[in-house]
């Protein structure tokens, strides 16, 4: 290295590492999140569907006509779109959606939940709401359940 250049270990800014408090709600967090989804998701799967399919469906049934743009939906969900078009190629082969053009969007189009789509929502949501309140909702007292509210609003929110 030479004279001029600097090392960038020297430029980095100090790790802030995490306090043992840190660190326990850290790892807390990141088994609650994981033991809410496997079970939630195991629950799920006595339908046929997964949480990403269920997520695919409940979206796409909130609006009046079970159709949303690719890109609309994808914005909505928090995926890339290219996520969401794989899966949902893999839920339109099951007949779960399908595609329709986009008129105002030559290379994009619409999601569309079918007929099987929706019957396999309404099948699985009273499943999965009562999975969600086993496994989340009834474990918290209401002022718990208003913290994490607002705790998950502000992290999701972004910085």
């Amino acid at each position: 290295m030479s004279t001029k250049e600097t090392d960038p270990k020297e430029t980095d800014p100090p790790v802030r590492w995490l306090a043992a408090d840190e660190e326990r709600a850290w790892r807390a967090y990141l088994r609650m999140v994981t033991a809410v989804q496997t079970r939630t998701a195991q629950d799920l799967a006595a339908h046929g569907l997964s949480e990403p399919d269920y997520e695919v469906l409940s979206t796409l049934s909130e609006r009046t006509d079970g159709t949303s743009t690719l890109r609309d939906q994808a914005a909505k969900m928090g995926w890339s779109r290219s996520r969401l078009s794989r899966h949902a190629t893999r839920m339109e082969v099951r007949g779960l959606i399908r595609r329709a053009p986009d008129p105002a969007d030559g290379r994009g189009c619409f999601l569309v939940l079918t007929a099987t789509g929706w019957d396999a929502l309404r099948e699985a949501a009273p499943t999965h709401v009562a999975s969600v309140r086993r496994h989340l909702v009834d474990r918290l007292d209401p002022a718990e359940l208003e913290a994490l509210g607002r705790i998950a609003e502000k992290i999701a929110d972004g910085p």
